[in-house]
């Protein structure tokens, strides 16, 4: 009987010799992270005219029949234009057992490039969302917001992580975590998760973020440490403490706190319940047990905000909340953490872009 909580690393591993999770070809020991899988890209994208669900009783298969516009074959490598929506089957597929349920999410370099990347699945009413006892195929739907992106099979966009039973920490069992190891610098802000704010106070260059460039050239993901920001993106400066977001602009910030995630731990950024503004903090990943974990190398590590405004413009304001940290516990301590013997790319961060900047 599997402990309730989210199921490690070591579990997967189990998981996968059970085939419980299936590949073709087969999952590789880097797909594995702390507390979720990696998912991988099939051969094949196909332009639909709109995103959809599979819905009760359908597949997704058949679903493509309906919206498909044409199919893009990735074997040696291809565009997915910004603007465009495409649906790509995955490698992966899932066998799960009754009782142990799945929750899909972008990974974070996938998020700050604005690459909207959901998992949708035969009979789906929700993205990203896995019933437990699900058997079938995954498909990813993606959708570049800001930036054109060359893909290739194998790449790993999203993630997958799997539960047993319930798993969110509620609040007053968060606030005495909190208290035993402090989950954030700073007050604590526990309502429905943890609440974390912007941080807009500037360093001694004024830089607080970044905005995405509207006309820009493509990006290959496969492509580390390579792009020249200036082509991308223009810094954001302010001796005020504030700025302007404008409707429809893409914009990379960080938070104010030092976030911490003990090895016991997962968390899942989620928007703040509150109507806070006209704008919404996408909540691209999941943060695995260790990030920002001391003995991980982590010494508290902040969260980088990945933020569109919608309608009007918006001032957003140094220490506004805008998102929160839902904690969930482990069923059993992960026999990796996030930043220590593994490649983590964002431990120890604080403002930065995804990996493929330089």
């Amino acid at each position: 009987m599997t402990a309730t909580g989210v199921l490690p690393s070591q579990a997967l591993a189990t998981m996968i010799e059970r085939g419980e999770i299936t590949a073709e070809p087969a999952v590789i020991p880097e797909q594995i992270q702390p507390a979720s899988l990696d998912l991988r890209l099939g051969t094949v994208a196909y332009r639909v005219r709109a995103s959809f669900l599979a819905g009760h009783g359908a597949n997704v298969t058949d679903r493509l029949k309906e919206f498909e516009m044409h199919s893009v074959d990735l074997t040696e490598g291809a565009v997915l234009e910004k603007g465009c929506v495409y649906v790509v089957p995955l490698m992966e597929s899932l066998a799960l057992p009754e009782g142990i349920q799945a929750v899909a999410n972008a990974k974070s370099s996938t998020g700050r490039l604005d690459l909207l990347t959901r998992t949708i699945t035969d009979g789906g009413t929700e993205f990203d969302r896995i019933p437990a006892g699900y058997n079938g195929p995954l498909f990813a739907e993606i959708c570049p917001r800001s930036f054109s992106v060359l893909v290739r099979p194998g790449m790993r966009l999203n993630q997958i992580r799997f539960r047993a039973g319930q798993a969110v920490i509620e609040d007053d069992a968060l606030a005495a975590l909190h208290a035993k190891t402090p989950l954030v610098s700073g007050k604590a802000v526990i309502s429905d998760g943890l609440g974390f704010s912007v941080d807009l106070s500037a360093g001694e260059n004024g830089l607080v973020g970044y905005r995405a460039k509207p006309h820009t050239g493509v990006i290959d993901l496969d492509l580390i440490g390579h792009y020249d920001p200036a082509e991308y993106w223009e810094p954001i400066y302010t001796t005020e403490q504030r700025i302007i977001l404008d409707p429809g602009a893409f914009y990379i910030l960080v938070s104010r706190e030092a976030v911490h995630i003990p090895p016991d731990c997962a968390a899942e950024m989620a928007p703040y319940l509150a109507m806070v503004g006209e704008f919404r903090v996408h909540y691209a990943g999941f943060f695995d047990p260790g990030f920002g974990h001391d003995p991980a190398g982590g010494a508290g590590s902040r969260g980088v905000l990945e933020v569109r405004c919608h309608e009007a413009p918006f001032v957003l304001e140094h220490g506004q909340v805008v998102g929160r940290l839902v904690y969930e516990k482990m069923s059993e301590v992960p026999d990796q953490l996030y930043g220590l013997g593994i490649a983590s790319n964002y431990q120890g961060q604080g403002l930065k872009l995804s990996k493929h900047f330089k």
